[in-house]
C-alpha cells in the first residue's frame, strides 16, 4: 500500500465489489453491542494488574516465590503474541465468532487460575487468559469499526481510553480487596459470570455479515510462530534483564540473539506470503508507520512513569498498598477529561490530528514534573502531576487507533488494529524494563556509597534492592529508613527524564500524520 492509498476515498474503493453490506443498526443496539465489548476490554486489560497487590500472598500459600516473575509475564507475553494473530484472522474469516471463542478461551483460563493449587497451574492458568485476553483487546476495537462510523467513533474511542485507565487504577484495588478480604481467587472467579454475559451480550446483539471469500484463505503458520517467537524473546528480554538475570548474562545475550533473528525471519516471510499476519505494505502507508511508532513511544512512557509509582508512593508516604493505588485516582480523573471531551470533540468537529500531539507534549510535561520529585515533595504536588500524566494520556492514547482504522481500508482494519496495539504493548514492556533497570542500577549505586557515609549505621543498610518492600523499609531504625527513602526518591527521579526526548519525538513525528476526513458511514463494511 503506498500513501496515496490512505484517503478516505481511494480506501472505500479499494474494497471488492459486492462485498456484504452491515445491516443497519439502531442506537440502542450499537450500545448494547458497546456494552458487551467495553465488559471484554476492561476484561483483558484489568487481568494485567488485579494480581499485582495479592502476589506476595499468592506466593506464600502456593510456595512458589521463585516463579512469582512468570505470574505476570504469562499474561502479558501469550496476550502480546496472539494479538496480530486475532486481527489477520478476523479480517479473513469474520470477528463474531472468533470473538466468542477469545471469551470463552479467557474464562476457561480464569478457571484453571482460581482451582490453581500450585504455582505451575496458575501460570498455565494466567498464560490460557492472555491467549483469550489478546483478542479481546483487538477484537473489540475492529468490531466498533465494523458497527460505527469513523466519525462517531470519536467519541466511543474516549470511554475505551477509560478502560485503559481504569485498569491501572481498579486492578491493584481490586487484587488488595480481595486480598484482604476474601480470597485472591476472586480476582479469577469475578471473570467467569462477567465473561459469561459478555459471551450472551455477544451472540444475541453483535450482528455482523459472514465473509465470503472465493478461495479458502491461506493462514500465515509461518509468519505467525516467528512473529510469536521475536515477541517472545523481546519481552523475556525486558522482563528478565536487569533483575533475573544481568544483562551482559547468556541467558539474555541469547534471548537478545533469538529476537533478532527471528524478527529479519519474519519480516522476509512476510514479503513472499499471500495472506501475511502483518503485511509490510501497511508499512508503506504514512499514518499506519506514524501512529504506530507514536503508540510504541506512549506505552515506553506511560508504563514507565506508573509501574514504579505505587512503590514509590508506599516507601516515600508511608502508606499502604490500598492507600497508593487510591492515589493513582487522579491520573484517572485527568484521562477520563480528556479522553471522553476529546472524543466528543473530534466527533463534532471531525478534526483528530491536534490530540496525540498536545497529547505528548503533555505527557513530557508530566515526566520532567516526576523528575523533580525528591522524598519531602508534597503529596498533593505528587498527586497534581498524575493529574497532568492523565491528561496528557487521555489525549494521546486511543485516538492514534481511530487515525490507523481511518487510514486504511476495511478488509484490514483488524490487521492494522492489532499492529498497532502489538508495538503499543511491546512498547509497554520496554518502558518497564527501562525504567526499572536504570533505577535499580542508580539505587544500588546509592546504597553502596551509603553504607560508608553512614559509618557504622551503614552495616544494617540492605544491599539488596529485592529486600527493599515498603514493609521491611518501614522496620528500619529511623536513621537507616530515612537515608533509604531518600535514596529511592533520588535514583528514581532523574530516570523519568530519560523519556522526555522520547515523548517530544513522539510529538514530532505525529505533526507528519495526515488528516484524512473521517468516514460517515460503514458502508465498505464487510466483517
Amino acid at each position: 500500500m503506498t500513501t496515496s492509498t490512505t484517503d478516505a476515498a481511494a480506501a472505500a474503493a479499494s474494497e471488492p465489489a459486492g462485498a456484504p453490506q452491515p445491516p443497519v443498526l439502531t442506537k440502542r443496539r450499537v450500545n448494547l453491542i458497546f456494552g458487551a465489548l467495553m465488559v471484554a476490554m476492561l476484561l483483558s486489560a484489568l487481568d494485567q494488574t488485579i494480581l499485582g497487590t495479592a502476589l506476595p500472598t499468592i506466593v506464600g500459600e502456593l510456595d512458589g516465590v521463585n516463579h512469582m516473575l512468570w505470574v505476570a509475564t504469562a499474561y502479558i507475553l501469550a496476550s502480546t503474541v496472539v494479538m496480530p494473530v486475532y486481527g489477520k484472522v478476523g479480517d479473513l474469516i469474520g470477528r463474531k465468532s472468533l470473538f466468542v471463542i477469545a471469551l470463552s478461551i479467557f474464562v476457561f483460563g480464569s478457571i484453571i487460575g482460581g482451582f490453581a493449587n500450585s504455582m505451575e497451574w496458575l501460570i498455565a492458568g494466567r498464560a490460557i487468559q492472555g491467549l483469550g485476553g489478546g483478542g479481546l483487546m483487538i477484537l473489540s476495537q475492529a468490531i466498533i469499526a465494523d458497527v460505527i462510523p469513523a466519525r462517531e467513533r470519536g467519541k466511543y474511542m474516549g470511554f475505551i481510553g477509560v478502560v485503559f485507565g481504569l485498569s491501572s487504577v481498579a486492578g491493584p484495588l481490586l487484587g488488595g480487596l480481595f486480598t484482604d478480604t476474601l480470597s485472591w481467587r476472586y480476582a479469577f472467579w469475578i471473570n467467569v459470570p462477567l465473561g459469561i454475559a459478555a459471551i450472551v451480550a455477544a451472540v444475541a446483539f453483535i450482528k455482523l455479515p459472514k465473509i465470503v471469500n472465493a478461495v479458502r484463505p491461506k493462514i500465515d503458520v509461518a509468519g505467525m510462530a516467528t512473529l510469536a517467537l521475536a515477541a517472545a524473546g523481546l519481552v523475556l528480554t525486558a522482563s528478565w534483564g536487569g533483575t533475573e538475570y544481568d544483562w551482559n548474562s547468556p541467558v539474555i545475550i541469547v534471548m537478545i540473539i533469538v529476537t533478532v533473528l527471528s524478527a529479519l525471519a519474519f519480516v522476509l516471510i512476510e514479503r513472499k506470503v499471500s495472506e501475511p499476519v502483518i503485511p509490510m505494505s501497511l508499512f508503506a502507508n504514512r499514518n499506519f508507520t506514524l501512529t504506530t511508532l507514536g503508540g510504541l513511544a506512549i506505552g515506553i512512557s506511560m508504563f514507565g512513569a506508573i509501574g514504579y509509582m505505587p512503590t514509590f508512593l508506599q516507601i516515600v508516604n508511608s502508606v499502604n498498598a490500598t492507600q497508593s493505588g487510591f492515589m493513582l485516582l487522579p491520573m484517572l480523573a485527568g484521562l477520563l477529561i480528556t479522553a471522553i471531551g476529546g472524543g466528543f470533540l473530534v466527533t463534532k468537529t471531525g478534526r483528530y490530528k491536534w490530540m496525540p500531539i498536545v497529547g505528548s507534549l503533555v505527557i513530557a510535561g508530566a515526566l520532567v514534573l516526576f523528575s523533580t520529585m525528591r522524598a519531602d515533595t508534597p503529596l498533593w504536588l505528587i498527586l497534581s502531576y498524575l493529574t497532568i500524566l492523565g491528561l496528557g494520556i487521555g489525549l494521546a492514547m486511543q485516538v492514534l487507533v481511530l487515525i490507523v482504522q481511518n487510514s486504511v481500508p476495511h478488509s484490514q482494519v483488524g490487521t492494522a488494529t492489532a499492529g498497532n496495539n502489538f508495538f503499543r504493548e511491546i512498547g509497554a514492556s520496554l518502558g518497564s524494563a527501562i525504567v526499572g533497570s536504570v533505577f535499580v542500577a542508580r539505587l544500588t549505586d546509592q546504597l553502596a556509597s551509603g553504607a560508608a557515609s553512614l559509618g557504622t549505621a551503614g552495616s544494617a543498610l540492605p544491599t539488596d534492592t529485592n529486600a527493599l518492600t515498603p514493609a521491611a523499609i518501614n522496620a528500619l531504625p529511623p536513621e537507616i529508613h530515612q537515608f533509604i527513602v531518600e535514596a529511592y526518591a533520588n535514583a528514581l527521579s532523574p530516570v523519568y527524564l530519560l523519556l522526555v526526548p522520547l515523548m517530544l519525538a513522539a510529538a514530532l513525528i505525529l505533526c507528519f500524520v495526515k488528516e484524512i476526513p473521517l468516514a460517515t458511514t460503514t458502508v465498505q463494511s464487510e466483517a
